[in-house]
C-alpha cells in the first residue's frame, strides 16, 4: 500500500466518541474546503459500522453536502438507526462541524439474495489504463502553474482517456477515466465501498461542462457539490481499475447535473452514480 492511500485507510477510520456517534479528521492540505467525497466516504463508514458487516453490504447512498467543511476542525458524525428489517438495514448520518450540519446522508443495506441478473454493457474498444499517462505525467507541462498541488500525494490513481487538458471549447457530453485505489487494500468490503464513494466524487460534476466547451479551471467558472447518489450492484474492490464511464445529464438553473457508471475492467456494471452540483459561470472580467 502507498503511503498515500495508507493515509486514506486512515482518514476512514473513525473515532468511536459514544454510541453511534463518531469523529473524523482531514488532512493536513491546502484546501478552502473539505472535499466531498473526504465527508461523503467518512459517512458511509459511521453508518457501516452500525450494521452487521458481515451480513448486510451497503446498496444504495443519497446525500446532501449543506455546507462547505472546515478542513482544521474534526467532523462529528451522528447515525440514526432508522430501520433494521428482515432483508433490509436503513442509517441516517448527520455530519456536524462548529454546532451546524455540513452533510446528510442515508444508507441502505441489504442482505444478499439471488435473483434476476442484467446491466447495460460496458464500453468497448478502451486502452488499457496501463497505457495512459498518470497524473504527474499528464500535468507535468502545467507543474509551475499548479505548484505544490502537483507534488501532492494521491490515494486514487486517475487516468483519462484523452487529454482533459485539451478540451478547450470542444463541445462533447461524457467523458471516461480509469481509476483504481493505489495500492492493495485489506479484504474488507466495507472499506472497499467507502474508497469507491471516495473516488467518485472526483471527475463527475466536471462532466456537466462539457457540453458548453468548459472546464472547472476555466476563469469564471464556479462549482460544488450539491447532493450525491449512489447504487452499488455487484462486489468489486477499489484496488483493481475500473471504468468511470460518465456522461452529462443537463445544466440549468446554475445547476448541473452528471451520471456516471463504474464498470469493473472485466465489464461488470459495479456501481452507478448520479451528481447535481452548483455551477455558476461568471463573464471574464
Amino acid at each position: 500500500m502507498t503511503s498515500a492511500l495508507d493515509d486514506l485507510v486512515s482518514l476512514l477510520d473513525l473515532e468511536v466518541i459514544e454510541v453511534n456517534i463518531f469523529r473524523g479528521i482531514s488532512p493536513e492540505e491546502n484546501r478552502v474546503r473539505v472535499f466531498g467525497g473526504q465527508v461523503a466516504g467518512q459517512s458511509l463508514v459511521a453508518a457501516s459500522r452500525t450494521v452487521d458487516e458481515n451480513a448486510r453490504h451497503v446498496h444504495s447512498l443519497h446525500a446532501y453536502f449543506l455546507r462547505p467543511g472546515d478542513p482544521a476542525a474534526p467532523i462529528l458524525y451522528q447515525v440514526d438507526r432508522l430501520r433494521d428489517g428482515r432483508s433490509f438495514t436503513t442509517r441516517r448520518v448527520v455530519a456536524i462541524q462548529h454546532g451546524e450540519v455540513i452533510f446528510n446522508l442515508q444508507a441502505s443495506f441489504h442482505a444478499f439474495e439471488p435473483g434476476l441478473d442484467w446491466q447495460i454493457p460496458a464500453p468497448l474498444g478502451l486502452p488499457d489504463p496501463e497505457t495512459l499517462p498518470d497524473f504527474k505525467t499528464r500535468m507535468a507541462p502545467y507543474k509551475d502553474q499548479i505548484g505544490e498541488w502537483y507534488d501532492r500525494p494521491r490515494p486514487i490513481d486517475l487516468r483519462y482517456i484523452g487529454d482533459p487538458q485539451s478540451r478547450a471549447g470542444v463541445e462533447t457530453a461524457g467523458q471516461q477515466v480509469w481509476l483504481r485505489a493505489d495500492g492493495t487494500l485489506p479484504d474488507d468490503p466495507v472499506l472497499h465501498a467507502c474508497i469507491a464513494t471516495y473516488a467518485s466524487d472526483m471527475t463527475l460534476l466536471d462532466t456537466a461542462l462539457l457540453p458548453h466547451g468548459l472546464g472547472w479551471g476555466d476563469n469564471g467558472v464556479q462549482m460544488a457539490s450539491l447532493d450525491h447518489a449512489m447504487w452499488f450492484h455487484r462486489p468489486f474492490r477499489a484496488d483493481d481499475w475500473h471504468l468511470y464511464d460518465q456522461r452529462a445529464l443537463s445544466t440549468s438553473n446554475s445547476r448541473g447535473l452528471a451520471g456516471g457508471s463504474i464498470f469493473t475492467k472485466d465489464g461488470h456494471l459495479a456501481v452507478t452514480v448520479v451528481q447535481e452540483g452548483l455551477i455558476r459561470v461568471r463573464p471574464n472580467e
